[in-house]
């Protein structure tokens, strides 16, 4: 006869403090929620780092570094899961466990509610399991797909809804499309009352980290050899790249023309080449971005050619790379990858789901992650899905404020609903079920019988 599960009765009160951790491919998003008293978020880089004189960062000591030509990173997070444990423990040691730690935690005494990329491996989920209460230890634990945590904001607030004064929202929402294009990668989650529907979530593998090495590559063709300064190409990325809303022309524009031709456009700028400074971690520790000067450039370069004097300056003219680089993620087959776009992924999403669903989820498509900074981007993926859905499906795209931390502070409002301690596993409950027993848990979220 199989053994009857204890009474919850004799089950441990649940921990008044719970870690809510966003552990994303580039940065972690951490902070505290205990009863109703929500911490701001801390955005820590999640890598460990080492400059050209050998010295080693781990996480958020990155901000002491004053030297970052040439530094080296390791990444425990890969394509969006945790792929290197080695690393992450180390990081998470520094960040949340040692005496001196920002964030210091007792496991014993707390619960983690941590944010996973949709359609993890199992195997990749057990072994996340496995070190959150085998390793460290916590007293109480969540582990629930990102994209839905987002679920509970306020969306219709961020679509800028007209409603009655005092109206109150509904949480989690009762429909949204989540667009989340990160560091590793581009997904698009249809989330129905809180819940991913999985079979129509799509993934895109265009993220920063392909959008900077691209970036990186086109200015060693151009320019200079950047291949050991990504760090210093990815700041350069965010501060000048943006989304064209007229791809064409922009590429027109900025069309050097044939062999001996002196485009007029092209000589210009026309408003579209930017002149970027480079950082040489003494005057400057960060680049800048400036308005295209034509005489500027053609003194440059003959400062290059040694005809007068030495320059003071590293400036390298970006012209239409600030477009065709995020361009990937509209059109990742301009690079051969195999892949269609977010708004064909957003129609692809949409084919596998009752019709009856498409208009909830079209005027109410939430974008998050870093690349969503991009100028123009909401713009252009409206405009986009605009032109591929029926005329009669109303398109509605927005931003949050913060969209690096939109998820992570979903999560803190998930922390304090009144299902967290029916969804969350005990570390008792771990030793006496089981991992496979855990697994099931958090892929039924309520589902499961007690």
């Amino acid at each position: 006869m199989a053994p009857t599960r204890k009474s919850r009765a004799h089950q441990p009160s649940p921990p008044s403090r719970t870690l809510v951790l966003d552990n994303g491919a580039y940065t972690i998003k951490a902070g505290y929620v205990a009863g109703d008293v929500v911490d701001e978020p801390r955005v820590i880089p999640n890598c460990i780092a080492r400059d050209r004189k050998k010295k080693t960062y781990v996480a958020s000591e990155l901000d002491k570094c004053t030297d970052f030509s040439e530094i080296a990173f390791r990444r425990p997070v890969e394509k969006g899961s945790v792929v290197n444990w080695e690393v992450e423990r180390e990081i998470w040691e520094h960040e949340f466990f040692e005496d001196n730690a920002p964030q210091r935690c007792d496991p014993s005494e707390t619960r983690l509610l941590l944010a996973e990329p949709s359609n993890s491996l199992p195997v990749l989920q057990t072994n996340c399991d496995q070190m959150v209460f085998e390793e460290f230890g916590f007293a109480s634990y969540y582990r629930g797909i990102g994209p839905s945590f987002n679920a509970y904001h306020d969306v219709q607030g961020i679509l800028r809804t007209p409603r009655d004064q005092g109206t109150i929202a509904q949480l989690p929402a009762e429909i949204l499309m989540l667009i989340d294009s990160g560091y590793s990668h581009t997904t698009v989650t249809p989330i129905l009352q809180g819940r991913p529907i999985h079979p129509a979530i799509r993934r895109l593998d265009v993220g920063g980290k392909l959008l900077t090495n691209y970036l990186t590559r086109l200015l060693s063709l151009r320019h200079y050899d950047m291949r050991n300064e990504t760090y210093i190409v990815n700041e350069m990325k965010e501060a000048a790249c943006y989304v064209s809303l007229d791809f064409k022309g922009d590429l027109e524009r900025t069309w050097k023309g044939t062999r001996g031709e002196r485009r007029e456009d092209y000589l210009s700028g026309s408003g579209i080449a930017k002149d970027y400074v480079l950082p040489d971690f003494h005057a400057r520790t960060k680049g800048i971005v400036r308005d295209y000067d034509s005489v500027q450039a053609s003194r440059v370069r003959k400062l290059a050619a040694g005809r007068a004097g030495e320059s003071s300056e590293d400036v390298l003219t970006l012209r239409n790379e600030r477009f065709t680089v995020p361009e990937l993620l509209f059109h990742p087959s301009d690079i051969g990858i195999r892949q269609p776009g977010i708004a064909d992924l957003v129609m692809q999403s949409l084919r596998t789901l009752p019709v009856g669903l498409w208009p909830g989820l079209l005027c109410n498509i939430i974008v998050v992650g870093g690349n969503t900074f991009f100028e123009g981007f909401v713009e252009r993926l409206q405009k986009e899905i605009v032109q591929l859905v029926p005329d009669e499906c109303f398109v509605r795209v927005a931003r949050p404020v913060d969209p690096i931390t939109s998820t992570w502070l979903g999560g803190a409002t998930l922390a304090k609903h009144e299902h967290i301690n029916a969804l969350s596993v005990t570390k008792q409950e771990y030793e006496e079920y089981g991992a496979a027993w855990v697994a099931r848990k958090f892929s039924t979220g309520l589902g499961l019988e007690s």
